[in-house]
């Protein structure tokens, strides 16, 4: 029996809350979504069901999205995570490879990606391009068509598209097209068009020691998102040291830098809100605090139990994702980070291995088989 008309419903009723909330009036509450989804999802996905059933959790009953089991990260990789069948599959997302080979990617499955995209549109604008829509777009990064499974392509070229300028993708065979950058940065000079340059944060650890004397700045109003962490397979960079090496290779202010946070396993992200304060933007001014959407919402929780913790301590992210609709709303990572009335703070991985409030939830989900 097909899921596609009670998805539907609930993805119009996600994009309806997204659009309601960024103008202060969301058409229902958001526990009340959240927990409308879980009960979805506990119903269609099996890792979910057992999950639920496993923590005895009454979400017929329940009031509080803070009840709803998160599902770990790596079920991902282990299991299918979505409500409907793989042949209604539009796209899926994969993680990237990790140190056990390529093999273990985790798999984020989709049946639509409207919702995905409403709402990365949504707040990449808000955070990102809240002043103008006619930027020019540098990508450091493959097309979305020669990286069909990556979450983070596929938002980098609906950015591309929903802004007005000229766009551009600077990686070719694996490597970064320096003389082709540098050939748009003097096309954006020429023109007096701001760009927004978009990439990981070792793409732009590789342009910055391979520019040489290139000139790669860019005219007043341009803007850079990096993403990603800070440990790469050659060396670690420390990211003060990197968005100020960014600014000054792009001729931007640092404020112009912005931190993005995303994963295969969330369809929303968060955002360093520096450059919406200084455009005038309620968002926290400072680097290293990221603002979530409205439609998110982020918890810190206690490695051991995965309770919720006290605001302002440090634990591991919890995220209730409303734009997660035919997979798990609420996600529980191995990221450690608070939350306080700024935003999240990021602290990196948990160290050594997969805490043991994850691994619990992990054999809840796969030790009962398909009981």
């Amino acid at each position: 029996m097909t899921v596609r008309p009670t998805s539907e419903t609930l993805h119009e009723r996600v994009r309806a809350f997204a659009l309601g909330s960024l103008r202060g009036a969301p058409p229902e509450p958001f526990d009340d979504l959240a927990l409308t989804l879980a009960r979805f999802q506990a119903d269609h996905v099996p890792a979910l069901g057992r999950l639920v059933r496993a923590r005895g959790v009454d979400l017929a009953s329940a009031r509080d999205a803070s009840v709803i089991p998160a599902l770990p990260c790596d079920v991902f990789r282990l299991a299918r995570i979505a409500a409907h069948a793989a042949d209604e599959d539009t796209l899926v997302f994969r993680t990237s490879g990790t140190s056990q080979g390529r093999e273990t990617r985790g798999e984020h499955p989709f049946r639509t990606t409207a919702t995905y995209e409403l709402v990365a549109l949504l707040w990449g604008e808000r955070m990102l391009w809240p002043d103008r829509r006619d930027l020019g777009v540098l990508v450091l990064a493959p097309p979305a068509r020669e990286v069909s499974d990556s979450s983070l392509g596929f938002m980098l070229d609906r950015f591309a598209h929903a802004l007005g300028g000229p766009a551009s993708y600077h990686v070719r065979d694996g490597a970064l097209d320096l003389d082709g950058l540098a050939r748009a940065a003097a096309e954006a000079r020429a023109a007096g068009r701001g760009v927004l340059v978009l990439g990981a944060s070792f793409a732009f650890v590789h342009l910055i020691d391979g520019a040489g004397a290139r000139d790669l700045s860019l005219p007043p109003g341009s803007r850079i998102m990096q993403t990603g962490g800070f440990k790469g397979r050659s060396r670690e960079v420390e990211p003060t040291e990197l968005r100020r090496a960014i600014a000054g290779i792009f001729g931007t202010s640092e404020a112009h830098v912005v931190g993005e946070y995303g994963m295969t396993e969330l369809s929303s992200q968060l955002y360093e809100g520096t450059l919406a304060a200084a455009l005038g933007e309620r968002a926290a001014a400072r680097h290293g605090v990221y603002v979530a959407p409205p439609w998110m919402r982020v918890t810190a929780v206690d490695p051991a139990t995965l309770a919720p913790l006290p605001r302002g301590e440090t634990g591991l992210l919890r995220f209730v994702d409303l734009a997660n609709v035919d997979s798990s709303v609420a996600i529980q990572t191995s990221d450690l980070g608070r939350v306080t009335d700024e935003g999240v703070e990021l602290f990196g991985r948990a160290p050594g291995a997969t805490p043991r409030g994850c691994s619990l939830a992990i054999d809840e989900v796969l030790a009962r088989g398909s009981s």
